[in-house]
């Protein structure tokens, strides 16, 4: 542990941010686990469920991007893959 005043806090705002960045993260694998049992539920009425829980992942990624918490290219990826899992989900049924 060091006794440097500056390193110790440091490393108090990066555990702070780890647990925060975690958090988010987290929430964006609660939401996107969510979507994809909504996709698998074969229901004429759960479209606009799928739509509705599509867009709170989208904004959840969005947002993570913007603090830095995702990079871009992480984001654009798993936004990728849910709009895939969504087309062929509908091409099934």
């Amino acid at each position: 542990m060091s006794k440097n005043l500056s390193a110790v806090k440091k490393t108090r705002i990066a555990a702070r941010n780890r647990f925060s960045n975690k958090v988010y993260k987290s929430n964006i694998k609660t939401l996107t686990k969510k979507y994809l049992n909504c996709l698998k539920n074969l229901e004429s009425n759960n479209q606009d469920k799928q739509l509705e829980y599509l867009s709170a992942v989208y904004s959840k990624i969005d947002k993570a991007v913007k603090k830095g918490i995702l990079h871009k290219n992480n984001g654009a990826r798993k936004k990728s893959m849910l709009t895939k899992m969504m087309k062929k989900n509908t091409n099934i049924s």
